[in-house]
């Protein structure tokens, strides 16, 4: 998909390249810094390290999916699902009374990294091109919601 052909182009390119910067760097605390989050793992979650570390893959995979045309709108879904399922991880940091030495403990910290989740799902899609929304519905016809799908002026 060329973003260039979406509407927004530049705000996607800015967008798409800080959240792939964020993604990468964080991709590389979680694998090298892993026993730093176990506190924060829910207890449901199984080999908490091990899930540490592949979130981390994920993130760096999904940061440098991209940058890729062929692979940057299956990058943005899947760094969209990310950041759902590691919501469970942030509300107990937040509700769950854990320090963790290097994060901030106070809702100063806490009240807008659980607000700001959901942007990340938006950002992710918005970035590869998924949606365009609020900027501008998308056409409902099949070929529109098709993946690498080009969007059409109304």
């Amino acid at each position: 998909m060329n973003l260039n052909d979406l509407p927004h182009a530049g705000a996607r390119w800015v967008l798409l390249g800080l959240m792939a910067v964020l993604y990468i760097g964080f991709g590389f605390v979680h694998v090298f810094m892993a026993e730093a989050f176990l506190p924060i793992m829910p207890d449901w979650v199984p080999a908490p390290r091990a899930t540490v570390i592949a979130t981390g893959v994920c993130e760096i995979a999904g940061g440098l999916g991209l940058f890729v045309p062929r692979t940057r709108w299956l990058a943005g879904i899947m760094l969209a699902l990310y950041a759902v399922c590691v919501y469970p991880a942030n509300i107990k940091h937040a509700f769950g009374n854990v320090d963790i030495p290097s994060l901030p403990h106070s809702w100063w910290y806490h009240g807008p990294r659980l607000a700001f989740q959901p942007v990340f799902v938006w950002w992710a899609l918005f970035c590869a091109g998924v949606i365009d929304w609020p900027f501008r519905k998308r056409r409902s016809d099949t070929a529109a919601s098709l993946p690498g799908a080009r969007l059409q002026t109304p």
